[in-house]
């Protein structure tokens, strides 16, 4: 199933050209001559079905109208971002899928700049100018293997991992110029499912042939996920000094990091990767909130302002942003800032009840350090108010959690602590192992003067969901399923964190697996499944959870339905 050589591809051509005829292509570029250039040179390869978008929010609008076979993609845009940023967005937003071919267009003179600092690569690179053979050529081979991955990913599209390893395992021996790819996606699969030394095995086999980068990187990622943090650090900090433009090596390390308390440096880290690649707002925003935690706030709020300012008018900005940099300058002092940030967030999300109640979160904070205090208790009620309304509507319950502990703040701030301490105990069950949210409850309480109340809530919290799991794991290994199934439901209704959410899930599809399928109990199930995901589509419970969904519906004859956000273990 070998590819024929670049210089000749009419045969593989011949066999593609059907299905060419069929593709739908977006063309990206801020200028609208460079568009119709490329929508020339597409004609001749009889391809009619052309979009073109101008800036990034038009990108944005076409690939939620339509799936797109093919992309291509400028490297300057518009907003000053990067193709390749772009195509970072659009796969953790799982705006377009794997088999979709995503090429980036660059001059020759910054190719390697380019390369050098690619995060997520894309298929392939086209240096301009280039001729029309040299874009076919070019096209049928990233199609090729595109085709030779399609069921490897739609599996992982699916959120179907285990299926995707089969699919791995069942590619090996047939094209030898793609073993490398086979066993990298092995390998990120293998991870994503928690079989650490199964991956570890895998990126050695690699490591054995050949030094490449990824691999040294998969290999440090099953290592902490044996719990083997130095040795984890170590190989992430190698690759860093061997390769000083992987950037996704100093996210790796900054966390391992952290996880060792090694907070100052964690930041350091994050840093260094920032200034490589500036614009990279995930990455701006994982500074600023590692550096609220190291108590530098400075730096945090450098970051989150380059953060806004690089969303300012754009869709893919998020309240969050504005309330991040506001929290941070009244914890500086900078009231005057804060109002105008707020100022700015009301006028973005004029309309948006969530940005109206975040808007008047602030007001309250914002009039409380100012030292007017009856109009801070004056715009905390009204916040109160939306905030209750919004619970009764589904459409609106998916408040950030972020912002719910600044309603908290504002509440101890106007001196209401018994509704904060409320608000604080649910958001700390709901994300216990979030450190950036326990570290933003214990900073309400630190601002506030009372620290020890708050370490005796987080404590309460704590035991109440150690007693709640333990029911529910007693009930287990005592036999009875059922009464299992039951108490972990009520722990799940209770305090719907990733942990019980996850546990209730499992037990659900275990019950189902014995005793027959249910359709509301299978329904229940894919809730808890869906909001775990929502919380972290990364965690290995998450993973596990989804392929015992995916096993049990199968073993009835059941359509699986998707599960949104489901992460491809190559999205990097």
């Amino acid at each position: 199933m070998g590819v024929p050589d670049s210089n000749n591809t009419s045969e593989l051509l011949k066999k593609l050209g059907k299905d060419l005829e069929r593709m739908r292509v977006l063309i990206i570029d801020r200028h609208s001559s460079a568009r119709n250039s490329l929508r020339m040179i597409l004609s001749t390869l009889d391809i009619s079905a052309i979009h073109n978008a101008g800036t990034t929010a038009e990108v944005m609008r076409q690939v939620k109208a339509y799936d797109f076979d093919i992309i291509f993609a400028d490297y300057i845009l518009e907003d000053g971002r990067d193709g390749q940023q772009l195509l970072e967005e659009l796969r953790q937003k799982h705006l377009i899928s794997l088999s979709t071919v995503y090429m980036v267009i660059t001059a020759e003179r910054s190719y390697q700049n380019v390369v050098s600092v690619a995060e997520l690569a894309p298929d392939d690179y086209l240096i301009k100018p280039f001729t029309a053979e040299q874009l076919q050529a070019r096209l049928i081979k990233a199609l090729y293997k595109k085709r030779f991955f399609e069921r490897v990913f739609t599996h992982l599209d699916n959120g179907a991992f285990a299926d995707a390893l089969a699919a791995c395992e069942a590619l090996l021996g047939q094209d030898e110029q793609f073993l490398y790819d086979i066993l990298r996606f092995k390998g990120e699969i293998l991870n994503a499912l928690g079989r650490y030394e199964e991956a570890k095995a895998a990126y050695q086999q690699v490591l054995d042939h050949a030094v490449v980068p990824w691999a040294r990187m998969g290999l440090a990622i099953a290592l902490r996920g044996l719990d083997d943090l130095a040795e984890a650090e170590n190989i992430g900090a190698a690759l860093i000094e061997d390769f000083p433009e992987y950037l996704a090596a100093y996210d790796f390390v900054a966390s391992v990091r952290e996880e060792l308390g090694k907070l100052a440096e964690a930041q350091e880290t994050l840093q260094k990767a920032a200034a490589i690649s500036p614009n990279n707002s995930t990455r701006q925003r994982m500074v600023g909130d590692v550096a609220v935690r190291n108590n530098d706030l400075d730096a945090a709020e450098r970051a989150y302002g380059k953060v806004l300012e690089r969303h300012r008018g754009s869709s893919l900005r998020v309240i969050d942003d504005y309330t991040n940099l506001t929290r941070v300058m009244l914890d500086r002092g900078h009231a005057e800032g804060a109002r105008k940030v707020t100022q700015e967030l009301r006028r973005d999300w004029r309309g948006n009840p969530q940005g109206e109640l975040a808007a008047l979160i602030m007001d309250s904070l914002c009039s409380n350090q100012e030292g007017e205090p009856a109009k801070a208790r004056q715009a905390l009620e009204k916040a109160l108010a939306m905030h209750e309304s919004m619970q009764d509507d589904s459409e609106q319950s998916g408040l950030s959690q972020k912002i719910a502990v600044d309603l908290a703040h504002a509440c101890m701030a106007s001196g209401d602590d018994a509704k904060a301490q409320e608000i604080l105990g649910k958001v700390a069950a709901e994300n216990h192992e979030d450190r950036d949210m326990i570290a933003q409850i214990q900073g309400v309480f630190a601002k506030t003067g009372k620290e020890e109340a708050g370490q005796s809530l987080l404590a309460k919290v704590g035991r109440e969901i150690v007693e709640l799991n333990n029911r529910g794991v007693l009930a287990a290994r005592s036999g009875n399923i059922e009464a299992s199934v039951q108490m972990l439901i009520e722990a799940a209704e209770r305090v719907p964190n990733l942990q019980f959410l996850v546990n209730a899930t499992k037990a659900i599809f275990t019950l189902l697996a014995r005793k027959g399928w249910n359709e509301d109990m299978a329904d229940r199930a894919l809730r808890y499944l869906q909001q775990a995901q929502a919380k972290d589509p990364r965690s290995p419970k998450v993973v596990s959870a989804r392929e015992m969904y995916f096993q049990v519906a199968r073993k009835y004859g059941i359509e699986i339905v998707p599960i949104a956000g489901a992460r491809n273990p190559g999205d990097r």
